[in-house]
């Protein structure tokens, strides 16, 4: 492995101001005016650096960033790169982490996450904070550990994700998605998974106005419904409900365990009530069977 040749306390200015690097460590360096600086970079280590202009990193390999901020002009900052890792990161630019593989992420903040980790592969996050809307779409293989999220669709198109002990502040979380398991985290938001395939809540908080609808094998288990209305419209459910739930209207099959439900409306003329069991401690206060 060659040596690393080292780069500190430098101003880097113009377009592609390092570009094609290679085996470079870069310490306290800021990249200014000047588009794409490491485009196409390999093998490259930066430590307190700042990226203060557009498409620093794209098509790079091998890339690990630590203590770095990306500013707000730092726009659209990593696309096509392969095998990044970012620890204790900010990053205040939009449109960030595009079409990568294999990405590391942990204690990295991300104000501005608008169109943030689209179509990613192979993502590992830990303690990472977001706030912006559509964070996480179509991307896969994505296991999460701490991750506090502020905005609207996130992980619409996702698969394979593992989420655990997060907090989602985010209406139509996970819309079209595949094979997401969430454990022990909390769910705030309108419209929660619809159109979803596998969908699995573990010991979690969720509340959502008609939510966890036209769901294709929604499982829950040792969960509370907190203020959710119109729950489980034309999903096939495995719920075990540590809670009562407000109402729940036309599940189109499976099995639904609550401590009570408040209204309980199946509509013949929509879905076959036979083909869902509901076991409750206390009788729904209105059933409307029709």
């Amino acid at each position: 492995m060659s040596q690393k040749k080292e780069i500190s306390g430098e101003l880097l200015t113009g377009e592609r101001a390092l570009f094609q690097g290679h085996d470079l460590k870069i310490v306290d360096s800021i990249f200014a005016d000047g588009e794409s600086p490491l485009k196409e970079s390999r093998d490259i280590e930066l430590y307190g650096c700042m990226f203060k202009w557009k498409y620093p990193l794209w098509y790079s390999k091998n890339i690990t960033v630590k203590n770095s901020t990306w500013f707000e002009q730092g726009r659209a900052g990593v696309w096509y790169t392969d095998k990044i890792t970012a620890e204790d990161c900010a990053v205040e630019a939009p449109k960030n982490f595009r079409r990568c593989n294999d990405v590391t992420l942990r204690n990295v903040s991300f104000p501005n996450a608008a169109e943030t980790l689209w179509s990613c592969r192979g993502v590992l996050m830990e303690q990472v904070m977001a706030k912006g809307d559509y964070f996480a779409m179509n991307s896969a293989d994505m296991v999460i550990r701490g991750l506090t999220l502020y905005g609207n669709y996130p992980f619409d198109g996702a698969e394979n994700v593992e989420i655990r002990n997060s907090r989602l502040l985010s209406k139509d979380a996970f819309w079209n998605s595949a094979n997401v398991t969430v454990y022990d985290s909390f769910i705030s938001g309108e419209y929660l998974g619809w159109n979803a395939k596998n969908l699995t809540f573990v010991n979690c908080t969720i509340e959502s106005l008609q939510g966890l609808c036209y769901i294709d094998n929604l499982v829950m288990k040792n969960g509370r419904l907190l203020n959710t209305t119109l729950a489980f419209e034309y999903s096939t459910v495995d719920a075990q409900i540590d809670s009562q739930i407000d109402s729940v209207i036309n599940p189109s099959g499976g099995t639904i365990r609550a401590e009570s439900i408040g209204e309980l409306i199946m509509e013949r003329d929509k879905i076959d009530p036979d083909k869902t069991t509901i076991v409750c401690r206390q009788q729904p206060a209105k059933n409307e069977c029709v």
